[in-house]
């Protein structure tokens, strides 16, 4: 049984505040671009040609990829790049998140190579007052295949203890960046079978930096049939040890692959079987951050009305203030303009999560990004639907 509408006060089909800051031409464009990616079926078979062209790098493949979905959902190609999108974003009131787009990093010099990246960064966010956080990826800072034996609890050779030990340094110094700088870092959620390690790394770098201030934010995806009782515990452990939680909340981004590997090995799915469970799950996380924002710094990182209406209508209830720095909200650049930029209109902390790289290190990214507009979901078709109201009532 589906919740009673949140009744909020936000009117997120306000088009002309969604997409005020694009020119008729990007605005076509945007409707061109999403219309294209309705088509399953093509969109699956352009994603795989796509993938291995960028990798090969055959003939005009960067370009055409540049030219339509990188512009359509990445900031630039380097910082400098991102610096237009950041001014463009908050002329609008909007925050901006930047993620450096590299993952699946196995050599020694890629990965420290990933760290100085961030480290600028964190640099460039502290000299940005609409850049309040940055993102990384752990699957950046150390080869996969040691995060997943630690999963399993597997014996380390020495070589796998020198990765782990080299993951650990390379994370702490992103995190003192941040803390020198006061510039939040989300560390993002992977799959399940190498995400405990993760987690225990968030919360050692949580327990180290968000006494005053919450710098780390560990990412937890709501589809996980343990990620509700996962927040609860981790929130126990922090008042425990004295220190401010971080959380960002998601719904998750493998389920396909989570799905598909527990089948094939025999273990029950660690997914959700069905979107209304994550839908209940996500909700009340959203609703135990609210009540317990003092001790939870916590981020909605969520495409769905209904979501960011309920935190919306739980503070307003709760009286809290809405730039409050502990209820933020986040959506992907490219994506959910309907949503950003009337929480910004209405004077929330919303950003805008910034992907930048280049191409063929955020293919990956993009590619995930195109699967997900192009699945049968009620946001995706209602963002579409937005797109074309906001032309029709410029008359193009």
């Amino acid at each position: 049984m589906s919740e009673p509408d949140p009744q909020p006060k936000l009117d997120f089909s306000d088009t002309h505040i969604a997409f005020r800051n694009k020119t008729d031409k990007e605005l076509k464009k945007t409707a061109w671009l999403f219309n294209m990616m309705n088509h399953h079926l093509l969109i699956s078979i352009a994603t795989k040609i796509g993938y291995f062209a960028v990798k090969w790098r055959l003939p005009f493949t960067e370009f055409f990829v540049k030219k339509t979905i990188f512009e359509q959902f990445c900031g630039g190609e380097n910082l400098m790049d991102c610096q237009r999108v950041i001014d463009r974003l908050y002329e609008q009131n909007a925050l901006t998140i930047l993620d450096y787009g590299a993952e699946g990093k196995s050599n020694e010099d890629d990965m420290n190579s990933v760290v100085e990246e961030t480290l600028r960064a964190i640099e460039m966010a502290a000299s940005n007052d609409s850049v309040p956080m940055i993102s990384t990826k752990i699957t950046g800072l150390v080869d996969p295949d040691i995060l997943e034996k630690l999963n399993r609890r597997d014996d380390l050779s020495a070589s796998d203890k020198r990765g782990f030990e080299g993951l650990t340094e390379r994370l702490d110094t992103i995190c003192e960046k941040a803390d020198e700088h006061k510039v939040g870092i989300f560390i993002d959620a992977e799959e399940t079978w190498i995400q405990d390690p993760i987690d225990n790394l968030a919360m050692d770098m949580m327990s180290k930096y968000n006494h005053v201030k919450a710098i780390v934010y560990n990412t937890y995806q709501m589809y996980r049939k343990d990620s509700l009782q996962r927040l609860k515990n981790d929130h126990q452990k922090a008042q425990e040890k004295g220190f401010i939680l971080g959380a960002k909340l998601v719904r998750g981004a493998y389920m396909e692959k989570e799905r598909l590997r527990a089948h094939q090995k025999g273990y029950p799915s660690p997914i959700h079987d069905s979107k209304d469970n994550t839908d209940n799950d996500f909700n009340e996380a959203i609703r135990y951050c609210v009540d317990n924002y003092e001790t939870i710094a916590s981020c909605c990182a969520s495409h769905n009305e209904f979501s960011n209406a309920l935190q919306s209508r739980l503070m307003s209830e709760k009286d809290i203030d809405k730039d409050h720095a502990h209820l933020n909200f986040c959506q992907l650049y490219g994506m959910s303009d309907h949503i950003t930029f009337n929480l910004a209109d209405s004077g929330y902390n919303v950003a805008k999560y910034v992907v930048y790289g280049p191409v063929r290190e955020v293919v990956p990214y993009l590619i995930r990004r195109t699967e997900e507009n192009s699945s049968v979901t009620g946001e995706m078709g209602r963002e579409l639907t937005y797109i074309q109201k906001e032309m029709h009532r410029r008359g193009l």
